[in-house]
């Protein structure tokens, strides 16, 4: 009854299995069934957000009229393609075809089989630089991935986004075989490079190989500063910032990456530097250093921003989370340092962020953070009385 993944080569009537089994779990009111309709099938999805989950109620869902029909199409989702069709053309292709051996490949740098990715370019060495011909439901449809940006397990299809202990291994292999550093694919609407992706990923970061594949990356030639022209995802200096990853912020400014602007000495922590920045910083500069500085912790640069004029209850500028406040970002977080100087600062506990209708309240307990939750549950109590 779930979208599980299955083992690479798996026949189509496998996938036509989990339909059915799907639609008799919806059919039985079973709760996972429910919630598989309502994260994949896009009759229940934001007509905007094409990833967001409309509010719904189970009940909702459980009383749709759904088909067979529906039940694929959400399976071809839950895999990330476009829809059954796409599924099924890529399930069709024969072993031996082009894109049964360049999907043959991509498992083998998932699962960090440097055996089967060895005997694979052997056999082709074309293939590292070959990419995916998949159709999913992402924007661009076609994002034409090579190997090597699996390696990054960001903007390629989710159940794949996946990094193993070897990954610096395999992807040594692949750049040692003439993959292109800086070759870019279709990904968050834009044009992406495998260093922006990867320091933006939280699976090479739980690996522990997001630093090292950094080094690996720019070791082979990658754009310090960032290939691409996705505006959210060009400067892997800032894209780490944005997603928190300080490690591998630090990695890039360890290997030369200039921190001349307000926003990036804010997300570094660097108050000297920020302080020295701050009075001819534009407008956008102070509103994106305050967003980087309340959701990275940086207590010290957060106060000079604010004590700048910065106006803690507005949402944060575009590509940096601006569904949200600062004190969302740090109350989901855990900075609590952070959150007591916004909230003393004036930040409104009862603004909601535009996705999930919820306050900093409900981002704290969502995201398990107790002494933050804690903190603003008795905050609101004394502000009431």
């Amino acid at each position: 009854m779930t979208t599980r993944p299955l083992p690479f080569g798996s026949p189509l009537e496998a996938y036509d299995r989990q339909a059915v089994e799907l639609l008799a779990g919806h059919r039985a009111g079973d709760p996972q069934a429910i919630e598989i309709f309502h994260q994949t099938h896009p009759r229940f999805l934001d007509a905007a957000v094409t990833w967001l989950p409309r509010q719904l109620s189970n009940d909702e869902i459980r009383d749709a009229a759904l088909t067979i029909d529906d039940a694929r199409l959400s399976v071809a989702r839950g895999f990330s393609f476009r829809d059954w069709d796409a599924l099924s053309t890529l399930v069709a292709e024969a072993d031996g075809s082009p894109v049964h051996a360049f999907e043959s490949a991509v498992e083998a740098v998932i699962t960090g089989d440097q055996a089967a990715l060895e005997t694979l370019l052997r056999r082709d060495p074309g293939l590292v630089k070959a990419r995916s011909t998949r159709v999913t439901c992402h924007d661009p449809a076609v994002h034409g991935a090579t190997l090597l940006h699996y390696i990054g397990a960001n903007g390629v299809e989710s159940y794949r986004q996946l990094s193993p202990p070897n990954a610096v291994a395999v992807a040594t292999m692949l750049l040692t075989a003439g993959a292109a550093p800086d070759a870019l694919a279709g990904m968050y609407g834009g044009q992406c490079a495998t260093l922006s992706l990867l320091v933006s990923s939280s699976p090479p970061a739980a690996a522990g190989v997001q630093v090292p594949l950094v080094h690996l990356l720019l070791d082979h030639g990658a754009d310090l500063n960032g290939a691409g022209n996705s505006t959210s995802w060009t400067s892997p200096l800032m894209t780490a910032l944005v997603f928190g990853f300080k490690d591998a912020a630090a990695a890039l400014v360890a290997r030369g990456a200039a921190v001349t602007q307000l926003e990036a000495a804010a997300g570094l922590g660097r108050t000297a530097d920020a302080a020295a920045l701050l009075p001819s910083a534009t407008t956008l500069s102070r509103h994106r250093a305050l967003a980087l500085a309340a959701q990275l912790g940086h207590v010290d640069v957060l106060q000079l921003v604010l004590g700048a004029g910065e106006d803690p209850n507005r949402l944060n500028p575009d590509g940096f989370h601006s569904h949200a406040t600062p004190l969302h970002h740090a109350a989901a977080a855990g900075h609590l340092g952070a959150v007591r100087l916004l909230v003393e600062s004036g930040a409104r506990l009862d603004r909601k962020d535009d996705l999930w209708q919820s306050t900093p309240l409900g981002w704290a307990e969502h995201s398990g953070q107790k002494v933050v939750a804690a903190y603003l549950t008795e905050t609101g109590r004394t502000r009431e009385c």
